[in-house]
C-alpha cells in the first residue's frame, strides 16, 4: 500500500535538495504533488523527473498574494489540499552580504533570512489552515538543528529556525482547539548534504577536508541524505501520524543525543 495514496500535497522549495527529495518520495507513495519554488527552470526539471502525478507552480514564499493565488489554484484544480510541507529556506550566506554573527550582524541580511525562513512558513500555515480546516490535513514545517541550539556565525538562520519550531506548536494547538483535524509538526535536520552546504564547504581539497571535519562530529559518522528527511516527512504527512501534532523530529545522525565541548566555526 502506498502511504500517501489519494493525498494532494504542496511542497515549497522543491527545486532541489530536501524539497526535491520530499516531492519525489511523496509521488512514489501515491500522492499528487505540487512542487513550488522561485527557480522555475530547476523546478520544472524536477517536476518532470517526478512524473505525471507532479505539477509545478511558481511561489515566492515571502509574498502573501502569491500564497493566496497558489492555494486557490491547487484547490480549484485538485479539489482539496491535504498536506503542506514548508521547506523553502536559506542560510543567508549566499543570499545576503552579512555578516551574521550577533555582534556585527547586518540588519538587512537578518530581515531577508527571517522573511524567507519564518514569514514564509507563517504564510504557508495561514493559508493551509484555510484550505484544510473543512476536512483536516497535515502541515510539516522543516526547521533545523540550528533551531534548537545556538549558532554563533549564523544568528539569523538559528533565530528563524527556532521561531519555526515554536510557531509549529502554536499552529498545532490552534488547530486542535478549533477541532480542525489538522496536525502540525516540525522536522529538524542536521548534517544533511544539500546545496545549502556549498557556500560553507568550498571546493576541491578544502571541501573534502571540511566534509571530513563535519563527519567526525556526527555520532553515526557520516552525512545524511535528503531522503532521510523525506521519509520522516512521509510519516508526518500520512494517516499513521494522525495522533501526532505539535511535536518535533530530529534527523541528525545522533548529534543532539549528546553535546560537544564548544561550537566550531
Amino acid at each position: 500500500m502506498k502511504r500517501l495514496e489519494g493525498k494532494v500535497a504542496l511542497v515549497t522549495g522543491a527545486a532541489q535538495g530536501i524539497g526535491a527529495a520530499i516531492a519525489a518520495l511523496f509521488v512514489a507513495n501515491g500522492s499528487t504533488v505540487i512542487l513550488t519554488d522561485i527557480n522555475d527552470e530547476r523546478g520544472l526539471l524536477q517536476t518532470k523527473a517526478c512524473g505525471a502525478d507532479a505539477s509545478y507552480l511558481h511561489l515566492d514564499v515571502c509574498q502573501e498574494q502569491e500564497w493566496q493565488s497558489v492555494i486557490k489554484a491547487v484547490c480549484e484544480q485538485h479539489g482539496k489540499l491535504d498536506v503542506l510541507v514548508n521547506n523553502a529556506g536559506i542560510t543567508g550566506f549566499a543570499e545576503t552580504t552579512g555578516p551574521h554573527d550577533p555582534e556585527n550582524l547586518d540588519m538587512d541580511s537578518w530581515r531577508v533570512v527571517h522573511d524567507v525562513n519564518l514569514n514564509g512558513v507563517v504564510l504557508g500555515c495561514k493559508y493551509a489552515i484555510k484550505a484544510m480546516k473543512a476536512h483536516g490535513g497535515s502541515i510539516v514545517n522543516i526547521s533545523s538543528r540550528s533551531g534548537l541550539v545556538g549558532i554563533p556565525g549564523a544568528a539569523a538562520y538559528a533565530s528563524s529556525k527556532a521561531a519555526v519550531r515554536n510557531h509549529t506548536k502554536t499552529v498545532a494547538l490552534y488547530c486542535a482547539e478549533h477541532g480542525m483535524g489538522i496536525c502540525c509538526n516540525s522536522i529538524h535536520p542536521a548534517a544533511i548534504l544539500t546545496p545549502l552546504w556549498d557556500a560553507m564547504l568550498g571546493e576541491g581539497e578544502a571541501r573534502a577536508a571540511s566534509l571530513k571535519a563535519v563527519e567526525e562530529g556526527i555520532p553515526l559518522g557520516y552525512l545524511g541524505s535528503p531522503n532521510d528527511v523525506a521519509y520522516a516527512a512521509i510519516y508526518l504527512a500520512s494517516d499513521e501520524a494522525s495522533y501526532v501534532t505539535g511535536t518535533e523530529l530530529n534527523i541528525d545522525g545522533g548529534i543532539l543525543a549528546g553535546s560537544s565541548a564548544r561550537p566550531g566555526k
